[in-house]
């Protein structure tokens, strides 16, 4: 049996994986100076976490989109269990950094806590989940995994 494919790629290699280390690092980096200027009260980390939750969102978007494609057009990857859970709860994380963004458009202290802070946090925790069943779906269910011949 074939490994379920991923529809949306460039020369054979899943667009989707390519694109969703950077929300992750960007949504990360967001919690971290939160913390940072919950600590300091330096505007500056407040104006970083602004930003790292806007590129989050936007480069989120994208990858969201392009898994989205991949779901759609896979049979096989629609019928792992794993990837509804993936798919729900990647669509929660991305909802809850949406607002997270604008709550960092409010001015100084009230920016970032606590409801900035609380929504990171809260974000983070969620694709700690969901970028463990994306594990599973690559390394148990092979999903966009191209089988090398010798």
């Amino acid at each position: 049996m074939e490994n379920p494919r991923s529809t949306a790629s460039i020369a054979g290699h899943p667009i989707h994986p390519m694109l969703i280390t950077i929300p992750i690092a960007c949504f990360v980096g967001t919690l971290l100076t939160d913390i940072v200027y919950w600590r300091t009260a330096e505007m500056t980390w407040a104006n970083f976490s602004s930003w790292l939750v806007t590129v989050g969102v936007i480069v989120g978007i994208l990858a969201a989109v392009v898994g989205l494609v991949d779901f759609t057009a896979g049979r096989q990857i629609r019928e792992q269990p794993t990837a509804w859970l993936h798919m729900a709860g990647n669509f929660v994380a991305l909802v809850l950094a949406f607002f997270n963004m604008l709550i960092h458009t409010r001015d100084a202290w009230t920016s970032v806590v606590p409801t900035g802070l609380i929504l990171s946090a809260l974000v983070v925790i969620i694709l700690l989940f969901t970028g463990w069943l994306g594990w599973a779906l690559v390394y148990r269910h092979h999903v966009g995994v191209a089988d090398e011949t010798t």
